[in-house]
């Protein structure tokens, strides 16, 4: 872990006063406990079943965020404790975790996944899907329905490459869908921009990012045959 970097990332991101989620998958327990010991708090997981471990062996206060694409069979393994669900790509995701927030009796946080690459391996919603979404989610808030999902933001990725023009204009239309977000749900919290990763943050931070997610700079390059995922 590079504690060097974690230190002077922190002291970067102080005045744009953007959170840093340190993305700890397929990381040991132990190597996120060193981070959590410098104070890091927000630690991001793409897999159930590791995060399910991880979680009965660190600390009560860690805020997991779940970054991963999430089968909605699988969200009652994560409900009773995930600080946030940063993947949420569907209707059909944030219906189920409504019903298993609702079981464990609290709100789950979650971020609508927007689609703003060009590859498409990546999941989430189009422009379209998600204003779709919107009319529905504002519809349901009329009814009473969904009472136990608080729309927290957006979450996208840019695309792979070198071009940091491209990566910009992608940035760009992920911030103009997120004011538009918060003027549509005006009683959810609207205030979490999840963009960046190692490769881009400063761009992001530049485009009106409010969380970036670090993984391979804080930790290193990944070794996945100690993950169980």
């Amino acid at each position: 872990m590079d504690e060097k970097f974690y230190h002077q990332l922190m002291e970067e991101l102080k005045p744009a006063k953007v959170q840093l989620l340190a993305v700890s998958k397929t990381r040991t327990p132990e190597e996120i406990q060193e981070l959590y010991q410098l104070g890091q708090r927000d630690f991001g997981e793409n897999y159930v079943q590791e995060l399910v471990d991880k979680q009965t062996r660190l600390p009560a206060d860690i805020r997991w965020h779940f970054i991963g694409h999430l089968q909605s069979n699988k969200v009652k393994y994560i409900a009773a404790y995930v600080y946030m669900i940063q993947s949420v790509d569907s209707l059909k995701l944030l219906l189920e975790i409504d019903k298993q927030a609702k079981k464990n009796n609290r709100k789950i946080r979650c971020l609508l996944q927007v689609h703003i690459a060009k590859e498409e391996t990546k999941f989430g919603f189009s422009e379209p899907e998600l204003k779709d979404l919107l009319t529905t989610l504002v519809q349901s808030r009329l009814s009473g329905q969904g009472t136990n999902v608080e729309i927290a933001g957006l979450m996208g990725m840019a695309s792979l490459t070198d071009n940091q023009d491209q990566i910009r204009g992608e940035f760009r239309q992920l911030k103009s869908l997120f004011d538009q977000l918060k003027t549509s749900l005006p009683e959810d919290p609207v205030q979490a921009l999840s963009m960046g990763m190692s490769s881009d943050y400063q761009i992001a931070i530049g485009e009106g990012s409010t969380m970036i997610r670090i993984g391979t700079a804080l930790f290193g390059e990944r070794n996945y045959k100690k993950s169980q995922a």
